[in-house]
């Protein structure tokens, strides 16, 4: 993986930048807002207004900003959310260090203490990060790790754009995801692409395009409504 340093974008919020390749871990628009708008508000919103128990499935912890704005979702709604996330390449400790998310959401030392956790964490190990949040990573490669059937509500598809990574938005990868959905789980992109549509077309998702964040005309959200048979 490319050496990644510092950047800040336009809501004050901090990102990672992958150097030489011009491809950031968030929008320079606005990392925060990016992720509360395709993440929490079309994703985890809507799954929280039909149950109070939702088990997420994210594709690329990165900074951990998702995971972190899904506890602090859950805190306040009083709902129980069971969080599964992987990443094949972990941000180095220095730079973990270096993001600004607990200052620009004004995090209290409690709070900040449960964002560091979830870089702190042991892989491979579950643990509850409070009463509503419990939380486990995985260091794996997508491509590598075996799914298990029907166990999430809520998957955020957060890898690098396809033309980084086309290995990662293929119909075989979606259709591997979507078996591991509950029926009417949803799955959230930023990736509005053709080539992304069709892919989760063929693997059996309805699909929603819904507005963007600033900087951004389109988002995904794709839906399994019955089971795909293979």
């Amino acid at each position: 993986m490319n050496k990644r340093k510092i950047r800040i974008t336009e809501d004050g919020s901090t990102t990672l930048e992958l150097i030489g390749k011009d491809e950031n871990f968030h929008s320079t628009h606005g990392a925060i807002q990016e992720s509360e708008h395709i993440f929490i508000k079309n994703g985890l919103l809507k799954k929280a207004q039909e149950r109070k128990e939702i088990s997420i499935f994210e594709m690329g912890f990165g900074t951990g900003l998702n995971a972190l704005l899904s506890g602090l979702f859950a805190i306040k709604n009083d709902i129980q959310l069971n969080y599964f996330s992987i990443e094949a390449y972990p941000i180095e400790l220095e730079l973990i260090e270096m993001l600004n998310f607990s200052e620009r959401l004004e995090l209290s030392i409690e709070l900040e203490r449960q964002f560091n956790a979830l870089h702190l964490s042991n892989w491979h190990q579950r643990i509850e990060i409070n009463p509503n949040f419990s939380f486990e990573k995985r260091k794996i490669k997508l491509e590598d790790f075996k799914f298990p059937k029907e166990a999430f509500d809520l998957v955020y598809f957060d890898a690098f754009n396809p033309d980084l990574q086309p290995e990662l938005w293929t119909e075989e990868i979606f259709r591997k995801i979507y078996q591991a959905m509950k029926p009417q789980g949803i799955l959230m992109t930023y990736s509005a692409k053709g080539k992304v549509k069709r892919a989760l077309k063929a693997a059996g998702f309805s699909l929603n395009a819904l507005p963007g964040p600033p900087g951004k005309r389109e988002i995904t959200q794709a839906i399994k409504l019955v089971d795909f048979k293979t």
